[in-house]
Formats: C-alpha cells, structure tokens, sequence
C-alpha cells in the first residue's frame, strides 16, 4: 500500500505544482493518449523482445509483489522455525529415516499440513523435502549440502531478481523513448510550419509532452517500482536462508534448540521473533 500512496502523492505534487503555477490541462489532456500510445508502447515491445514468454509472464506478476510487499513476516518465520524445529528433532531421536513418511508425501504429513502457508510455497517446500532426503541418503557431509544449498539460493535470488532487473531496464529506456515522441511531434509541427503562432505553440506543447511523460514515468514510477521489486525479493529470499542455516546447523551436530536459534538470528531483523516468543511456540507445539 505505502507504494500506491506514493505514487498518488507523487502525482498530486507534480500535477498539483503545475496547475499552482497556472498550467492548463488542456494541452496535457489532448496529447496524452497519443504520446502514452507510443511511449508505453514501445516500452511494452522492448520488453517483449528483450524477454522469453515466461520471462514476460514472471515480469506481470512482479506488479503484485510490489503492491503486496514481503510475503513473510514474524509469523511465517515462527512457522517456519517450528517446522523444522519438529523436523531435526524427530531426525536426532529417532534417525533421518523417521522423517521418510513426511518427506515423500508432504500433503499427508500432519507436520506439513499444520502449516499450510509453507506447503503453498514450493521452493521452501523442495528445499527442507529435498535436503532432508539426501539427508536420509547419508549425504551427511554439512559442507557439503551448505554448498549445495548456497548454490541453489544463489539461482534462486538471481531468476527473481531478473523481473527486478527488466524494471530498471524499462526505466531506463523511458527518457530515451520520450524523446522519440517528442522528436515526432515536432516533425508534425515543422510540417504545418505555416500555421498561426498560437498553433504552433499548441503543437510544439503536445511535444514536449512526450519528454515530461518518459522522465516521469522513468525516474517517478518505474524506477522506484524497480527499487521497491528489489527489495522485496531480497528479503522474501532472506525466508529461504533461514531454512539453509537451520539445516547446516542440524547437520553440525547441533541440537534441534542450537539449530533453530542458527536460523532464527538468520531472519530479518524486523520480522525475527525474539528467543522468548520462539521458545513459548516451540513449548505449545504439537503435531499429529
């Protein structure tokens, strides 16, 4: 939401200074769908060849997780570390191939089912799955598996940040693209050269209007989306890093209390649960 009302505020100081100054909508108003047609799209066809179907398809979807904003928040973290708090703890007690039953068929797994949020995610889902089988294949080497697992965030960070990256590009290119229009209208008003100065004016205006279009929505929208899409993948991945250091730990031969702890100091600062409200999760949680 803090995106949307800065955009709105964005646009009512900008307009709201023009009109202030005694700027008329009128040129502004008559030019706008024209000069909103060539810039956006030729920014939409930049995009489009610039970018495989998927590529395009993960760029729409990267308008909602701008709008939503971080997916997880000290509750998802609380979910996540008791999760696998249960989880090392039935591997320590009881042998990683106690944890079969709930690895293969997560959806059957009462552990899995208790949190439905980390089932609906599937890389968080495969990671503790996938890592907790090799696990069960005696794939045991901690090092090891935190390469591994390095590598697979590592992948993970970068294919979500490519939308991120196609912002900034599209960004980037509208200065350029304005000037495109501009440079049209005014080969449209060099071709009615002979008109009254008063039209001339008006044409030389709807120019100009291309310019002002491109620089703001580069530097006043698409720019901070850009920024604002960063950030929020940045930090939804930090979830991920959670379940690494988790795991590691685990696998150190640290125990289950030790593990969680490693992960929990993983979590972002303002969405981290305190010790205290981990350790009273921990204590009220029951499976099965």
């Amino acid at each position: 939401m803090t995106t949307i009302g800065g955009l709105v505020f964005l646009l009512a100081m900008v307009f709201g200074g023009y009109v202030i100054a005694g700027g008329k909508f009128g040129i502004i108003l008559k030019s706008l769908p024209y000069e909103m047609m060539m810039i956006g799209g030729a920014a939409i066809g930049a995009l489009v060849m610039g970018n495989s179907m998927h590529g395009v398809k993960h760029t729409l979807g990267g308008f909602g997780k701008i709008i939503k904003g971080e997916r997880f928040h000290k509750h998802e973290y609380v979910d996540l570390l008791s999760l696998l708090y249960w989880l090392v703890r039935l591997a320590q007690t009881k042998g990683a191939m106690a944890l079969e039953a709930h690895i293969e068929k997560p959806s059957e797994s009462p552990a899995f089912q208790k949190f439905p949020k980390i089932m609906a995610d599937k890389v968080a889902l495969a990671m503790i799955c996938d890592y907790l089988r090799m696990v069960g294949m005696n794939a045991d080497d901690p090092h090891q598996i935190e390469d591994i697992m390095s590598k697979e965030l590592k992948k993970v960070r970068e294919e979500e940040l490519h939308v991120a990256h196609v912002f900034q590009n599209t960004a980037d290119a509208l200065p350029a693209l304005g000037i495109v229009a501009a440079v049209l209208g005014v080969i449209k008003t060099m071709a009615a050269i002979d008109s009254p100065p008063a039209v001339l004016g008006g044409m030389i205006g709807g120019a100009l209007v291309g310019t002002f279009l491109g620089i703001l929505l580069a530097y006043g929208v698409m720019g901070p989306m850009a920024t604002r899409l960063n950030g929020v993948i940045e930090e939804d991945c930090k979830y991920y890093e959670v379940i690494r250091a988790v795991l590691v730990a685990h696998l150190h031969g640290n125990a289950p209390q030790v593990a969680v702890e490693a992960g929990r100091k993983t979590a972002p600062t303002h969405s981290m649960p305190s010790f205290a409200e981990l350790e009273e999760a921990l204590q009220n949680l029951t499976i099965g």
